[in-house]
């Protein structure tokens, strides 16, 4: 996957696409997928870099939503259980079977979650993951010993999805080429072409370059998250806003904290969310926090009072409280919540809306990772009624992912490559300088920044820290000390000089000192 060769094909033909997509997070490359594997002609653009927002900034888990069964939405968890167990059908090599506790600390929890964990299995089918079972103090304490066993009544033990995000959004946007779609990063919509008061096309601009284009289609998606409200006044500056966003934060720790294979679900927290402590690439992700937002911006910043609130609840529940100093890392995302009538965000149902504007533009609101191939399912097939395209039944329930392969063991620190992994390994044969590790705190090689470049479309340092690699996610400070390598690797790669790695160093320094828990707002 290489930006020149598909920048080359849409200039070879900017006026007759079926499908125009705009946005290269979960919903939109789902969508990319979807509608090149029917056969339509399509184009994405993603403005900065693929899964550059909420689509990498997730809890990591592919689940039904435990939260959604206690609210009775039955038919967005059951949704969603189905697609838990496609997901992991198509991309075994990212997602896994996780399990999970929920400690018992009074009488009655046992058996209320209990039983609703039996619901929940009853409603995954033939694609569930596990069994759930109640488990006595000694069983849980076994199974996660650093939890408080003070007034410990045991606990009920469950089985969910867990995968890298950021991972099978450029997975999704391989496949999506080897289906014959173009999908560009760096690429922003400037405008909206119209004909007869119809959408009929868009203005991009490559951010890299700076050329403009006039791209042509027969209908246009908006599947851009919380950025949605910005495309529709695009094509009509009188409409209302329709995404309520809210904002999460993840505090990352040491795995000394949540030893085990066990993640820890705490069903109910002050402000009524659940709260995860979630075994991630050898780290610990801790969250998540709720919290309204006025701003919407490309790097949320984490709160004084979300982080506070996190590391709060997790030393409730922790024998080891854990501090400031504790923290790896702190990232913040938002949620592209569809307005309702609900009094707090938390209540807001993730369950996902397609509007169709006069002018014909397609937008697709709201949604989660777990179920984005059937959000892309549904909005593709509104899209092919909307632009007169011949129907095409969707063929994603069986369609594997770039780099699917059955995988036993995720403990290796590049188990997500899946097929390409041996693809990874030839660079390290060919030049073994390249199986050197990018820092000592670090999981990552030389030849992951290689790799990136050739063939994952990495354009810039951070998309090599924050996303083709996680790096800056799992230890802050690392990404920090390994940025002038990964530079130094890009540049030798894109045969760039040493006014680009200095760009890029103070871009990506810009952006990664939010990451630290001493740089935070509010301070």
């Amino acid at each position: 996957m290489k930006r020149t060769d598909l920048i080359q094909q849409l200039e070879a033909d900017p006026f007759s696409w079926d499908i125009i997509i705009i946005g290269g997070g979960a919903t939109g490359l789902g969508a990319a997928v979807d509608a090149a594997a029917r056969g339509y002609r399509t184009i994405l653009f993603e403005q900065v870099d693929f899964a550059k927002g909420t689509s990498s900034r997730s809890t990591k888990l592919v689940h039904g939503g435990v939260r959604y069964l206690q609210q009775g939405n039955i038919k967005l968890v059951m949704d969603a259980l189905k697609e838990r167990g496609i997901m992991k059908q198509n991309a075994p090599h990212l997602v896994k079977n996780q399990s999970f506790i929920v400690p018992n600390y009074k009488w009655w929890e046992g058996p209320y979650y209990g039983l609703g964990l039996k619901v929940y299995d009853w409603m995954s089918g033939s694609l569930g993951l596990g069994t759930s079972e109640w488990l006595s103090t000694e069983e849980v304490l076994q199974l996660a010993p650093t939890l408080d066993a003070e007034g410990l009544r045991g606990g009920v033990l469950y089985h969910d999805g867990q995968f890298d995000d950021a991972r099978l959004a450029i997975n999704l946007a391989q496949t999506a080429v080897e289906q014959k779609a173009v999908v560009l990063n760096y690429m922003s919509v400037t405008g909206l072409l119209k004909a007869q008061n119809k959408v009929a096309g868009v203005q991009v601009k490559d951010e890299l370059s700076g050329k403009v284009y006039e791209v042509r289609g027969k209908v246009v998606i908006n599947a851009t998250g919380v950025f949605s409200d910005a495309i529709q006044q695009m094509d009509d500056p009188e409409k209302p806003t329709s995404i309520a966003p809210s904002q999460g934060i993840h505090v990352v720790l040491d795995k000394e904290f949540l030893p085990g294979e066990a993640a820890i679900m705490i069903p109910h927290t002050d402000d009524g969310r659940v709260l995860f402590a979630v075994p991630w690439h050898q780290k610990i992700i801790v969250g998540t926090t709720d919290t309204p937002v006025s701003q919407i911006l490309a790097e949320p910043l984490a709160q004084e009072e979300e982080i506070q609130f996190i590391l709060e609840h997790a030393a409730r529940y922790l024998t080891k409280d854990p501090s400031r100093d504790d923290v790896k890392s702190i990232f913040a995302g938002l949620r592209p919540l569809v307005k309702s009538t609900a009094k707090k965000t938390a209540e807001i149902s993730r369950d996902h809306s397609i509007l169709v504007s006069d002018s014909g533009l397609v937008s697709i609101l709201g949604g989660k990772w777990t179920t984005y191939r059937k959000m892309a399912a549904d909005v593709i097939n509104i899209a092919a009624v909307q632009g007169s395209l011949p129907y095409q039944e969707p063929v994603t329930k069986e369609l594997a992912i770039h780099g699917a392969m059955p995988t036993s063991d995720y403990s290796t620190t590049d188990y997500y490559y899946g097929t390409d992994k041996t693809n990874v390994d030839q660079l390290v044969a060919g030049n073994p300088e390249l199986g050197a590790l990018l820092h000592p705190d670090l999981p990552y090689k030389k030849a992951t920044i290689v790799w990136a470049v050739q063939q994952e479309m990495c354009m810039t340092v951070e998309d090599a820290l924050s996303r083709r690699t996680r790096a800056l996610l799992l230890d802050a400070k690392a990404a920090i000390a390994a940025a002038p390598l990964v530079a130094q690797l890009m540049a030798t790669e894109m045969k760039q000089g040493q006014d680009w790695i200095e760009q890029q160093l103070t871009a990506f320094y810009a952006i990664a000192k939010q990451y630290l828990p001493e740089k935070v707002s509010g301070e």
